[in-house]
Order: C-alpha cells, then structure tokens, then sequence
C-alpha cells in the first residue's frame, strides 16, 4: 500500500501540464483593465482604417459629378450701378436688376450689382464706375443721375465696355441725340425700363 501510493504520487508530479489554459487566463486578465481598452482602441481604429479605405476605393473611380443645377456662365459680365438704395423692393434700380436676371437665364452672361455709397455725385460714383471697368464687365448699366453721368462720360474712354444708361446721362443724352457714342444705348426710366435692360444685355451677349 505504501508503495502503490508513492507511485501515485509520483504521477501526478511527473504528469505533463496544459499551457492552453494557463495563456487564455493571462489574455483574459490582460484585457480587463486599461490594457483591455488599449488593444479595444486599436482594434477599432484599425477596423474603421480598413472600412475607410474599402470604400475610396484604389483612387480609379471619378469624383463626384457637378450639381446638374448649378448654372454654368460663358465668360461675360453684365454690371449694375445703382443709387445708395441698390436692389431693395421699391428703388429706382430694383426692376433693372429683374430684368438683368432674367436676361442671364440663358448662361451667356452673369449678373452683379454696386452701389454708390455715400454722396450721390459724378465726383463720387466715379470710382465705382472705375472698378466695375477694371473688373472687365463688358456691359455696365447705369441707375440713377450720378450714375448715368458718369457712364455717358466713361464710354469714349472705354470703347469695348457697352454702356447701358437709363434715365438722364449727362451731355448728349437726349431722346435722338446724334452725338452719343456708339456704345451707349439709353433708356428712359419707368415702368419699362427693366424689359428694355433685359432686351440689350440679351442682345449684346448674342453679338459677343
């Protein structure tokens, strides 16, 4: 008997021992714990660097098509020069502006507005007639006395700027007159001024 349980004892001492068990229990101890959320962390950033890089692709496909509703303008601009009210609802230059939208319906030309701020004068819209120039606006239509002066005074200067000056325009202005420069059509003010805008922007983008 004595000796039959010294060689039991000896078996269990000499039994080799399982290491699987021994490496999942120190895995699991290891994710628990800050050095758990560690490996959690990396995990997710590696996964959502995968994901990100499966859905652009190698780089071959096109990008994104254009908004079919974005307006595409050839290269003219039909410039509005307004009183210190500008395109508010009820200003002298406000059905100017329609019309000048509607005529750039058709993408040949884009619109803009400026006001002359400050004292309405030819002295002092004069710089801002200038910069509407220097910005290469082809056709440059002039609201309100200051400004139609101005205009019909820039135009021999500026025989490549069409001019369009509604109302009074200073010397040569009048109804018929012969002594306007061939590239300043002018309008009377009222209720049709702004279908007539309309009418010579179309019609000097169909002459370009």
């Amino acid at each position: 008997m004595k000796t039959r349980r010294t060689w039991r004892t000896r078996a269990r001492k000499t039994a080799p021992r399982s290491t699987v068990p021994d490496v999942l229990a120190a895995a699991a101890g290891a994710l628990r714990g800050r050095a758990g959320w560690a490996v959690g962390s990396v995990l997710v950033v590696a996964v959502g660097l995968l994901a990100a890089w499966l859905f652009a692709g190698t780089g071959g496909e096109k990008g994104t098509p254009p908004d079919a509703r974005a307006r595409i303008y050839e290269d003219r601009d039909a410039c509005l020069l307004t009183d210190e009210k500008g395109i508010v609802s009820g200003a002298p230059a406000a059905p100017l502006w329609e019309g000048m939208q509607r005529a750039s319906g058709d993408g040949r030309t884009r619109v803009t507005y400026v006001p002359v701020t400050g004292e309405q004068t030819a002295a002092n819209a004069r710089p801002f007639l200038n910069g509407l120039v220097q910005r290469d606006c082809e056709v440059v239509v002039a609201s309100g006395p200051a400004q139609a002066a101005v205009a019909a005074e820039a135009a021999p200067r500026h025989p490549d700027v069409r001019f369009v000056v509604v109302g009074d325009g200073g010397p040569g202005s009048g109804s018929g007159s012969g002594d306007a420069p061939e590239n300043v059509t002018r309008i009377a003010a009222g209720a049709k001024a702004g279908d007539e805008v309309a009418a010579a922007v179309e019609r000097f983008a169909r002459e370009d």
